[in-house]
Parts: structure tokens; C-alpha cells; sequence
């Protein structure tokens, strides 16, 4: 059976970029959550109804993480205004290698320039990675705590990256913090691999918890984790994006579509005034 999807004249002149990984049974998870379970309750044969049943935390596959997942006091998903999940903004490329760490000068440096306002996807490459794998979860490059102090002083609207969070992996509970702190990170062979490699200490390079994580959350900037799907065709432009989360009362984050939206011939003005 096809179909045809119906559209306005101005809807078709309009280009649309999905941004998400896709999403079901044998989703990548991250190191101490449970995978996704997926039940079907009713079938076509059985009822002709399709129903399912799903289990899994909302950080899964791309997601959102409202401020208060990590910031106590912070907002959280209900009380984010729908418009912080639409607007203009940026998806710059800032290639990294294994346990390599996105810097101020990154940003500074990056094009399309980051302006107060935007929204801020960095494709880092790593996307390319994404499976249930060491090299996805344990050696990803990331942010650390300047790149959250440089989006927190820019002003920027929310930030996203298609790595496995918002920090480094070694500056979360996968290295020696959090809750794994006492027994060396949930990746402890990670954590002396990186020390075997650098001749550096995981807790001297990155000494604090979710910093990243910290600066832009607690200033009311949202975050988009694990970002894939068409990211490189939309890297080094000016989009407009959209991404709305469940009305969820109490939500800490939520799995999400997130969508670059590309007007090619200006005749459907999405954007903010902002060339460009």
C-alpha cells in the first residue's frame, strides 16, 4: 500500500532534515541503563489493532535533557515554554577523535558563527559511531567545563551534540564520578586505558562531574544528546529547528524528533530576521 502525503505548495518548497537516530528494539543504551523493552499487547491477527507497550528511560536514542535532570531547582520539561523548541540556529562541524575535548577556540572558530539566541548542534563526526559499542559510549570526544561556561556566557538557546551526553565520557559517572566514583567509573577498564594511552589522570584531566552539563543547564539552556540521522547534510548552515518534547509534568527529558528545517528558495520565512 502507498501513500501520498499531503502537502501545502509552500510545505513542498520547504526542506526537512531529521536529526534523530532511529528509535526501537535494540536502541543503543547507555552503560547502566536497562535496554528498551517493546511488547506488542495487541496484533492484526489477534484483535486487528496494533498496540504496543513500552519500557525504557527518556534518555534514550536522541533525547532532550530539561535543566533539571541535573540541576536542582531548575526547570523542567512543563515548564520549558514551547517556544524554547523552535527557532533559528547553527550546525557547525567540529571534527574530534577519540577522547578528544570541543574548546572554547572550537566554537569561537566554528561557521556558520554562533550568535546569542541560537540553537547550537555540533557535529563532532562521532554520530558515524553510534551503536551499542565501546567506541560509541567509552571513547567519545565531548565537552568539558569551558565549552558549557562559553555557551552559557553566549546566550545561546539550547545546545546539542551527536556524542553520547553532554560532558565527556570520562567526565561522567562512566570515569570516577558520581555514583561510580568509589569504584573507578562504570568503565573502569576505560578509565586505565586512557591513562595506559595519555600517561595522564583520568580525575587530573577531568576533575569535575558533568560540567558541561552544569554551566548550560543551570542557566536554563536545554540539551539534545546523541544527534545523527541526516546531520551532515545540514553542517556549516544557518536551519531553523524544531523539536517538541512530551507535555510531561515533572519530566527530566524526553525522547525526541529533532528536525532541521531548510527554506532553499526564502519564499517561507521561518527564520528570525537573521540571514544566513
Amino acid at each position: 500500500m502507498t501513500f501520498q502525503w499531503p502537502s501545502s505548495p509552500k510545505e513542498a518548497e520547504l526542506e526537512f532534515y531529521d536529526l534523530s537516530h532511529p528509535w526501537g528494539h535494540g536502541v543503543p543504551a547507555w552503560p547502566y541503563f536497562e535496554d528498551v523493552k517493546i511488547e506488542r499487547v495487541h496484533g492484526m491477527a489477534k484483535s486487528r489493532v496494533l498496540t504496543q507497550k513500552i519500557t525504557t528511560v527518556m534518555h534514550s536514542g536522541t533525547h532532550i535533557d530539561a535543566p533539571g535532570h541535573v540541576v536542582e531547582g531548575t526547570p523542567l520539561l512543563h515548564e520549558i515554554p514551547l517556544s524554547a523548541f523552535f527557532g533559528t540556529g547553527v550546525v557547525v562541524s567540529i571534527p574530534k577523535k577519540k577522547w578528544e575535548v570541543v574548546t572554547p577556540e572550537d566554537l569561537e572558530a566554528a561557521r556558520p558563527e554562533i550568535r546569542p539566541g541560537d540553537i547550537v548542534i555540533v557535529n563532532t563526526g562521532w554520530h558515524h559511531h553510534y551503536s551499542d559499542s565501546a567506541q560509541y559510549y567509552a571513547y567519545s570526544p565531548g565537552f568539558y567545563k569551558e565549552a558549557g561556561e562559553w555557551f552559557a556566557a553566549r546566550g545561546v538557546k539550547a545546545v546539542g551534540t551527536d556524542t553520547q551526553a553532554l560532558d565527556h565520557p570520562l567526565a561522567t559517572a562512566i570515569g570516577p564520578h558520581g555514583p561510580a566514583e568509589a569504584q573507578g567509573g562504570l568503565l573502569p577498564w576505560a578509565v586505565a586505558e586512557y591513562e595506559a594511552e595519555t600517561g595522564r589522570s583520568v580525575r587530573d584531566d577531568f576533575p569535575e562531574w558533568e560540567p558541561c552539563h552544569r554551566a548550560i543547564l543551570s542557566k536554563g539552556i536545554y540539551g539534545f544528546e546523541n544527534v545523527g540521522g541526516d546531520l551532515d547534510k545540514v553542517s556549516g548552515k544557518r536551519v531553523t529547528f524544531a523539536a517538541f518534547p512530551w507535555r510531561w509534568v515533572g519530566g527530566d527529558g524526553c525522547i525526541v524528533r529533532l528536525v532541521a528545517i531548510v527554506d532553499p528558495v526564502g519564499s517561507y520565512r521561518l527564520e528570525t530576521g537573521q540571514e544566513a
